[in-house]
């Protein structure tokens, strides 16, 4: 409790309000209530640091400089009550002084609400409106990708498999909301012969105003899992959204994935579905996984294709067919199509594997949702090792399902039956030990205190031969 107080007065409590508002993404509601439910500032910043942008520099000044007002308004009026013995004034001004943390922290939103309203919106929504016209005049197909998982993976797939034969641009890192789909527009040469673009999902509605603003010839739908219920509420809203893209393109044109339980319902005649199996016409055979890479054939007609690719997980067939697919439609030869395979690799962070003392590391820190979470453990279940051992903290943003969700992964990571699970304790740790004993799993189980100590000493807990699975990461905005 003292140690709590203490940090509310600590000389680097502005840098942390200011680290909690970026964690938040600036969204007013999360960050206060983060700030509610915190007990010691000194322990919030655990996992990353600040990111000094223009934007956290000027609300670190503006929070600096207010309370900085506030201290010496309290010390004047304390001095003041002090010299002509008035209780009350210094009983006011010492008020004026122990609540300047709380006061500033919430009135340092105040310069975010009003740039936001007076200043970034009114610019977003201009760069939007010109970045419509040039995506509808461009002249390059334009493949849309959205789905619950999996786009940016399946986005970078496709740029680097069909760059092999033709120009193709496509929105960088996971930068796909509306905003980023206009700075991207403008970024465009105008002889593109491609262009892919990423749909976030953010709030109800979103992929139909970006469908409408990008207008799409192809749509990709990666899959349908919880995520971002606290914004959409329910699984149903979610897929609404989601398929808002299929709406907009006619049903026509438009691919799901086959594997994704919760899309199924969605999936219209005149969809075309891939999958492990194939897609379009297309079949797979002789899969085979390794922590290395994933080798198969790919048949069609008179066709055949030897596809390696450095995507590594029987979940990543489907995928990949459909890049082969999109490939040999568009014009791409075979020679291409095997070679831009050949050069695919894992993103960071989304099942990365790596070597660390003999011992395979798939690093999937990136994923955040139950269909990854199943994946992952698919994949620690069919690779041979010496010891296997499953991490994770669990999913973030399951909303109203979030106990449901958990004692499923708890089963999940049962049947997967690893000889040890380390999981980082928050929130959901309960549930996901009800779901372990619920599968009676009967291995060693390890509660983590401290991820970060994890980790960075995560070579001292392995050795040749073992595979470690790490899934999902929270941000210390979750607890």
């Amino acid at each position: 409790m003292i140690l709590g107080l203490a940090s509310l007065f600590r000389p680097n409590y502005p840098g942390i309000i200011v680290y909690m508002l970026q964690s938040s993404e600036y969204r007013v509601g999360p960050y206060l209530k983060w700030f509610w439910r915190t007990n010691n500032f000194s322990s919030v910043a655990k996992r990353r640091t600040l990111d000094k942008t223009k934007t956290a520099k000027l609300l670190h000044l503006v929070l600096v400089a207010g309370i900085l007002v506030q201290i010496v308004l309290a010390s004047v009026l304390i001095t003041l009550g002090m010299r002509h013995r008035m209780t009350a004034g210094v009983q006011f001004g010492l008020a004026i002084l122990i609540s300047y943390p709380v006061v500033w922290a919430h009135l340092i939103v105040l310069p975010l609400l009003l740039g936001r309203v007076f200043i970034a919106l009114p610019k977003q929504r201009q760069v939007i409106k010109q970045s419509k016209a040039i995506y509808v005049k461009h002249k390059a197909i334009k493949i849309a990708v959205a789905g619950s998982y999996g786009k940016t993976t399946m986005k970078e797939l496709l740029l680097n498999v069909l760059k092999e034969g033709k120009k193709v641009a496509a929105t960088p890192a996971n930068k796909n909301v509306a905003a980023s789909h206009g700075v991207f527009a403008k970024q465009l040469k105008g002889d593109e012969d491609i262009i892919i673009i990423e749909f976030g999902e953010g709030a109800p509605g979103d992929v139909e105003k970006f469908s409408t603003n990008t207008a799409p010839n192809i749509g990709i739908i990666t899959g349908l899992a919880p995520a971002h219920l606290d914004r959409y509420k329910t699984l149903q809203a979610a897929g609404k959204d989601i398929f808002a893209l299929a709406d907009y393109l006619h049903g026509k044109n438009i691919y799901v994935n086959g594997e994704s339980p919760e899309a199924k319902s969605f999936v219209k005649p005149g969809y075309i579905q891939y999958d492990s199996s194939g897609t379009a016409g297309w079949q797979v055979e002789g899969v085979i996984i390794s922590p290395e890479k994933t080798v198969f054939k790919m048949k069609k007609g008179h066709k055949t294709l030897n596809i390696t690719s450095g995507l590594i997980g029987r979940h990543q067939v489907g995928p990949l067919a459909l890049a082969v697919a999109l490939a040999d439609k568009l014009g791409l030869s075979t020679a291409q199509i095997e070679r831009a395979m050949a050069k695919t690799k894992p993103f960071e962070h989304r099942m990365e594997p790596r070597l660390l003392g003999g011992a395979w590391i798939i690093d999937d820190t990136y994923n955040g949702n139950l269909e990854g979470i199943r994946a992952g453990l698919a994949l620690l279940s069919e690779v041979k090792a010496t010891k296997k051992t499953y991490v994770t903290p669990g999913l973030v943003d399951q909303g109203q399902d979030s106990e449901r969700v958990h004692k499923t992964v708890g089963k999940l990571i049962a049947r997967a039956n690893p000889d040890k699970v380390v999981l980082m304790k928050n929130s959901v740790t309960g549930w996901i030990k009800d779901g372990l004993g619920q599968g009676k799993y009967r291995g060693e189980l390890v509660i983590e205190d401290n991820p970060l100590e994890f980790y960075n000493n995560l070579d001292q807990f392995v050795a040749t031969g073992d595979v470690v699975m790490m899934q999902n990461d929270w941000t210390d905005n979750y607890n």
